[in-house]
């Protein structure tokens, strides 16, 4: 695996927990909105905008850029905070996330610079991204398709539609991952509809399945630079998250899949944020 240079690795950290804080404020100014889930792709969601992609906001709708589908659409959240940072939308209208007349929804919106669907219908996701990377080889474009799905998604039977699709037309130019936090909105994903053994269901697809630690900004950095887009084969990253990640009272609980804090939890979980953004500016 090809590793990353460790202040690239820093850098992408102290960004990730600023995204994070942005994240609670969303959620706590807004008083709703899907938090957990959120918080477990923040790292992800990083990665891919400040690594990996070939984006540009100055140029939002560049023809070869690589495309990003938040299938898991509640989680909005991770998303907008990300695109302000990578400045796709500006902070005023990030400010005025959960106000009446506000161009961001609860789900990712086309209106907004950066937002490639209309998406939050669990299960949609993977197919639009099968359809976008099948066009990229059929124009002869170089771009890449990734897709951001959670784990409560997978009872979703089109994305198994999507996934045999994916693998019969080689499409090495699609990355499919899995937030698997173990958590949705009713409980545990393997009470609610068991997904294991979830590697040996993707492989028998045909997918290149990889695991990597979700919440580690250095291996999921090194898990996307290693990955091979000339094998013909599909790749389904399941990265191992913890819902609510970086908030201590908030992680590994159903309840904040899209619960709101009162004003001492928001207050904590800043303290909580910003004591980790001040560790790592001082390393």
């Amino acid at each position: 695996m090809l590793k990353v240079k460790e202040s690239k690795v820093k850098e992408l950290e102290s960004l990730a927990e600023n995204i994070r804080r942005k994240v609670v404020e969303i959620v706590f100014s807004a008083k709703g909105g899907h938090i957990g889930g959120s918080l477990s792709s923040v790292d992800i969601e990083t990665v891919l905008y400040f690594h990996v992609m070939n984006i540009d906001p100055e140029n939002p709708k560049m023809e070869n850029r690589d495309r990003f589908i938040l299938s898991k659409g509640h989680s909005v959240e991770a998303l907008y905070a990300v695109l302000e940072t990578k400045g796709f939308i500006d902070q005023g209208m990030l400010d005025t996330y959960g106000q009446f007349g506000s161009k961001l929804a609860g789900h990712p919106t086309k209106k907004i610079p950066g937002v490639e669907l209309n998406s939050g219908a669990l299960g949609h996701g993977l197919s639009v991204g099968v359809g976008m990377a099948m066009a990229a080889k059929m124009d002869r474009k170089t771009f890449k398709t990734y897709v951001l799905m959670g784990d409560g998604e997978q009872g979703e039977g089109s994305i198994y539609e999507a996934a045999m699709s994916g693998s019969h037309y080689k499409l090495d130019n699609l990355v499919a991952i899995i937030d698997r936090n173990t958590l949705q909105i009713s409980g545990k994903t393997e009470d609610v509809m068991s997904l294991e053994p979830m590697r040996e269901r993707w492989e028998a697809f045909g997918w290149e399945v990889i695991d990597m630690e979700g919440n580690n900004i250095q291996d999921i950095m090194e898990t996307f630079d290693g990955l091979d887009y000339s094998n013909a084969k599909p790749k389904l990253l399941i990265a191992h998250t913890t819902k609510g990640n970086g908030v201590s009272f908030m992680e590994k609980l159903a309840k904040w899949h899209h619960g709101v804090p009162n004003e001492e939890q928001f207050n904590l979980a800043i303290t909580e944020i910003d004591a980790k953004i001040k560790c790592l500016n001082e390393e």
